[in-house]
């Protein structure tokens, strides 16, 4: 594991007698099937007791925070097994001896069937549908397939009772407004979330039709940004003394790749770059926006008493903090065969995997920062991310 921060010097951290627990912040990107792959993570979080304080999702990402968020700490794995058991579909024969030529075959299989038929439990295929003759219908009517089995799933394993309870876990999901392309955050600290807003952030066009809310119509939340980092960055809230946050992010596309040179390669390339985390410019911002608040409120220190009453410059009172965010990097780099369809391989198998392979990730993640004494204290640099550097998986 990496720390790597934008300081050319190492930055300062507290010792461990001086530090704070952290708020810990769980942040889940877009990504369809390969969404198995964040519940691992969540799988070896609770093994660990390293429980969400807050959980922001996007797409897949809201699905899995919210039945996480929306559940009693008890139920909360159960739940997420037993949606992905659910939406899993069968595999052709039995992958674990067979090879990738086979198991090649087996995905293109699955997924031509997935475009067919659906995935049970989360949506199927419309009947007479004019909208594929490009006839004009319904705006919530608008898409190639029916997502009532996602609504009635989410009735089933998510308590909206629970989750909207006072001092819960704090869920975000994030969706893209139709009509303006503005990004909302549909945060339960501040509203009701129901289905709607869970549909809404997984709506993503022209699979799926938009949802309507309060009047508007909401796409999928990754169409404007996939990896609601942000989200937690401009949080203001804070819950212990420091104000320290450790933030979980899980990426499920890859920004980087090899030059693709067949049209499989070309087209799953295109959709990883353009789903991949824009973390790293989200990043930049925060840390240009650290240093300058930190640099006015030293200025304003130096200020005479009589100067700092000044109603033009008391807004600098306060204006900095010693919160430090740190954010623990988890990427799923999953071979997938250079398949541009991973996102809708439901197949029981490659789900499993994915689900495996965030489960041992995240568990090597704790045992590094057991094994390094991290205890994720203040730090002169602002933030710090600790990034887990995993051989890709062949």
């Amino acid at each position: 594991m990496s720390n790597r921060t934008t300081s050319k010097s190492q930055p300062r951290t507290t010792s461990k007698a001086e530090s704070t627990t952290p708020r810990v912040a769980l942040v889940l990107q877009g990504g369809g099937a390969l969404g198995a792959y964040q519940a691992g993570v969540y799988h070896a979080m609770h093994e660990n007791g390293l429980t969400p304080d807050w959980v922001v999702g996007t797409s897949i990402g809201a699905i899995n925070a919210a039945i996480i968020a929306g559940n009693e700490r008890d139920l909360r794995l159960s739940r997420l097994k037993e949606f992905w058991e659910q939406v899993g579909h069968g595999d052709l024969m039995d992958l674990s001896r067979v090879p990738d030529s086979v198991r090649q075959f087996n995905t293109w299989w699955t997924t031509t069937d997935v475009t067919t038929r659906g995935v049970p439990g989360f949506f199927s295929p419309r009947g007479l549908n004019p909208f594929l003759l490009g006839m004009p219908v319904e705006a919530e009517q608008a898409s190639f397939y029916d997502t009532t089995p996602l609504a009635e799933t989410l009735g089933r394993l998510v308590d909206f009772k629970y989750l909207n309870s006072p001092g819960g876990m704090r869920l975000t999901v994030s969706a893209m407004r139709v009509a303006c392309g503005s990004l909302v955050n549909f945060d339960s600290q501040e509203r009701t979330i129901g289905v709607e807003h869970i549909m809404a952030s997984g709506a993503l066009p022209p699979g799926f039709a938009p949802v309507r809310i309060d009047g508007d119509l909401y796409w999928d939340g990754g169409l404007y940004s996939n990896t609601p980092l942000e989200v937690v960055l401009d949080d203001e809230s804070k819950t212990d003394v420091d104000g320290n946050t450790l933030c979980v992010m899980v990426d499920l596309w890859s920004a980087n790749g090899p030059e693709p040179v067949t049209l499989d390669q070309i087209t799953n390339r295109q959709k990883d770059v353009t789903f991949a985390s824009r973390s790293e410019r989200h990043i930049e911002n925060y840390l240009r926006m650290y240093q300058l608040r930190r640099a006015a409120q030293a200025l304003y220190d130096k200020l005479p008493p009589a100067l700092r009453k000044k109603s033009d410059l008391k807004e600098f009172e306060g204006l900095s903090d010693n919160s430090t965010i740190h954010i623990v990097r988890l990427r799923y780099s999953g071979h997938d065969w250079n398949m541009p369809s991973k996102d809708i391989n439901f197949s029981r198998g490659s789900v499993e995997w994915r689900w495996e392979q965030g489960y041992t990730d995240a568990m090597q993640a704790a045992e590094r920062i057991r094994a390094n004494g991290e205890t994720f204290g203040s730090s002169d640099a602002g933030l710090v991310v600790h990034e887990l550097v995993m051989p890709p998986v062949t």
